[in-house]
């Protein structure tokens, strides 16, 4: 059976009541590759919603994402707030398997348009730290005297830095290859290629070539002021 069909299957399975099922991911996206799952979300009238369940379906591995609307709502806000919209894209960018009583385009058009919004501009602390974060590490990889420093070292480097280079451009961020993705949208934005220069940096800085990854973390903090040391300061409750 092919991916939108099987996930159909199971959902009518497993959840009969369901009032509608979103299938999303790299499936829905057609990136899938021969590790790819089925990324599939559920939307409940009440209980067993929220939960979340791995399984094994028909050959195909899946993750579940069962769901009230208001258990989803709050997830999306919640996301929205970390700046890393997961699960507005398992709604929003997604193949619609069930829609009993139009909630399932009426949310799947919900996700799209927070989608389109962007995130939160960052706060004044939310900046100041991502600025001490990558300072912090910059000085790290300039002093670290063996390769296996400079791969600890550059691994959260460059990510923290592509955070930076996303959010301060209320553009959405990710992690692991959702980041690369990130990346290769603003690229498209702005002309730039980040989504293969920081990645290629890395791994010049992990065999002990550090300079393209500092220079393009310095490129990034510029329009903020740069690397933040002296002065940097946080308050507790």
């Amino acid at each position: 059976m092919d991916a939108a069909e099987t996930a159909r299957k199971l959902v009518e399975e497993r959840y009969p009541q369901a009032r509608a099922a979103w299938l999303g991911g790299s499936v829905a996206r057609g990136t899938a590759t021969s590790t790819s799952d089925l990324d599939i979300t559920i939307l409940l009238p009440g209980k067993p919603a929220p939960l979340r369940e791995s399984l094994q379906y028909a050959d195909w591995p899946v993750e579940l994402f069962v769901h009230t609307e208001d258990s989803l709502a709050e997830y999306c806000e919640k996301d929205r707030q970390r700046r890393q919209p997961s699960m507005m894209r398992l709604v929003g960018e997604t193949i619609v398997l069930f829609d009993t009583d139009g909630s399932g385009l009426r949310l799947q058009q919900q996700g799209q348009a927070e989608l389109q919004a962007g995130p939160p501009p960052l706060t004044p602390h939310d900046l100041a730290m991502l600025r001490y974060r990558i300072t912090d590490l910059l000085e790290d990889l300039i002093g670290a005297d063996s390769n296996d420093v400079r791969t600890a070292v550059a691994a959260p480097l460059w990510q923290e830095a592509a955070n930076l280079l996303l959010t301060g451009a209320n553009h959405w961020t990710g992690t692991g290859k959702g980041i690369l993705r990130e990346l290769a949208s603003y690229d498209t934005t702005h002309g730039t290629a980040y989504a293969t220069a920081l990645p290629a940096a890395l791994r010049e800085a992990c065999n002990g070539k550090p300079e393209a990854l500092i220079a393009n973390a310095d490129t990034i903090l510029t329009p903020y002021g740069g690397r933040l040391f002296a002065g940097f300061q946080l308050s507790g409750d």
